[in-house]
């Protein structure tokens, strides 16, 4: 085997070990997460272990990447019940409060660090989406008003469609591109987001029909077959030239809330995949920072983010939210929670790839700003929302539903059909005399489904499902056979149900 892919198997598995021990410091030292991930690719890099790193295109392509995964496992678990109040106020900070942000960042950008408007509107684009990852876990460790958290996290899961193509927009202008009307962007970003919304929509209501339908030959193909209909939907909206972040989120949401085998697996492995794409981002953006320049960027970075924080964010939010019954509480506290992490520096990789000038002075305020800003807002979340008093009491969620793996019950489900001439025909189930653990559970009769008692009879036709405990599935199948052959006297006229070749 080559040596390198064995060295880079070993350190990618080191890497994913010691992160996830990171994670368990991170929680009892009350850190974000992703700020242990950043130094461990910093330590990885030119100036701890010596890795040299500056793929700005591959890191782009791998950070597109793992934003999808990372935006299917929120759709996958978000509950639509507490989303379905809070679309519009988070459909609107997607979109007016993006404008608002970019327009108000650059203009402070202008007056403070002396750049030019078109400039100062990039670096207002790369800074003004927030970081899905972030929000995903930080919020959904907070007692907050059900409307509140899902405002923010339906924000962070539609907000990078709209940002992104400004980022691209920007960055083609900067170097050389025609200049595209404000207005034309606009159509252009409506269109995408309508587009991604119904491919995404469209495909998790026919996946989750498909695998419902679908009897996998094994389990662990339930979870693997979601997230693939959830790459699927980002594939097909990026192919369709619309939004294809839009449509994974979507595409997660439904397939989150509809009745499918093996939910609870499907679920856990996409947040597994989910922390995965999340360690390798970090780790891989830690890599392809300079520490040597960073401390130029500490000033920048601290004008931008505060005006971010201080005056930005809460404008957006208010032009955002105007239109919406929402207390001025929850409205401050939407304002400080605009977490931002991976997205923004993911973002300021596009005018890196695109070598735009002074694209190097982007990224590295682009990830000063993330990392002291993060350590700010990220810790003091608990204590605003106390202080705010909107944090609420724990209260029980929901009770989950689980169709429970028949492997895990040492079961068997079987399905039947009363087939024409078969002496099945007008037996009372009683009469079948199948073993104690099994019973017939569901009769489907003329297209209607229906549950099965004592006084029902089988009928030519019928189709039955019936679960027997593993043990006594041949004995149950031996007796369905000996009654189709010589009906509900079987036994008696010496009939066994033994398995011929035809059966």
């Amino acid at each position: 085997m080559n040596t390198t892919v064995t060295v880079a198997l070993a350190v990618g598995a080191l890497v994913v070990l010691v992160a996830a021990i990171a994670l368990r410091l991170a929680d009892r030292l009350g850190l974000p997460s992703l700020l242990l991930y950043l130094a461990l690719g910093v330590a990885l890099g030119e100036s701890g272990a010596g890795i040299q790193f500056e793929d700005y295109a591959l890191t782009q392509t791998l950070g597109v990447a793992a934003l999808v995964v990372i935006l299917a496992e929120g759709g996958l678990t978000t509950r639509w019940g507490d989303v379905r109040s809070a679309v519009g106020p988070g459909l609107s900070l997607a979109t007016v409060g993006v404008v608002v942000s970019v327009a108000t960042t650059a203009a402070v950008a202008v007056a403070l660090l002396g750049v030019d408007w078109p400039f100062a509107l990039l670096l207002g684009a790369v800074v003004s989406s927030t970081d899905a990852a972030a929000v995903f876990a930080t919020l959904r460790r907070l007692p907050l008003p059900r409307r509140v958290a899902a405002a923010l996290e339906a924000e962070s899961g539609l907000n990078d469609a709209p940002v992104i193509l400004l980022v691209m927009v920007l960055a083609d202008t900067l170097t050389g591109g025609a200049a595209t009307s404000w207005w034309l962007t606009a159509v252009v970003v409506v269109a995408e987001l309508v587009g991604g919304s119904v491919i995404g929509v469209v495909l998790g209501a026919a996946g989750a029909w498909l695998l419902r339908r679908s009897a996998l030959p094994l389990s662990g193909f339930y979870p693997l077959a979601t997230l693939a209909l959830c790459v699927l939907a980002y594939a097909s909206a990026t192919l369709a030239h619309t939004s294809g972040f839009v449509a994974v989120y979507l595409c997660g949401l439904v397939l989150g809330n509809a009745a499918l085998p093996h939910r609870a697996a499907s679920i856990g492995f996409a947040e597994g995949m989910a922390s995965l794409a999340q360690i390798g981002l970090f780790v891989l953006l830690g890599l392809l920072v300079s520490p040597g320049r960073l401390p130029e960027a500490i000033g920048p970075a601290l004008l931008v983010g505060g005006a971010l924080l201080l005056v930005a964010r809460p404008l957006s939010v208010l032009a955002s939210l105007v239109w919406f019954r929402m207390p001025w509480a929850q409205q401050a506290f939407i304002s400080w929670a605009g977490l931002r992490g991976a997205v923004p520096i993911v973002l300021a990789t596009f005018p890196l790839t695109a070598q735009v000038p002074g694209a190097t002075f982007v990224f590295d305020t682009v990830f000063v700003l993330v990392v002291v800003f993060t350590l700010v807002q990220g810790r003091s979340l608990p204590w605003v929302a106390r202080r705010l008093g909107i944090a609420t009491p724990v209260t029980p969620r929901d009770v989950q539903v689980e169709s429970a793996p028949l492997e895990e019950l040492d079961a068997e489900l079987m399905q039947m059909r009363v087939p024409e001439g078969s002496r099945l025909h007008g037996v009372y189930l009683p009469e079948l005399r199948l073993p104690e653990d099994a019973a017939v559970v569901l009769i489907v009769r003329d297209g209607r489904s229906f549950v099965p008692d004592a006084t029902t009879r089988l009928m030519r036709g019928d189709q039955a499902l019936l679960v027997s405990a593993r043990r006594s599935r041949s004995e149950a199948e031996r007796r369905l056979r000996a009654v189709s052959r010589a009906g509900r006297l079987a036994s008696w006229r010496g009939e066994q149900g033994a398995a011929t070749e035809a059966d």
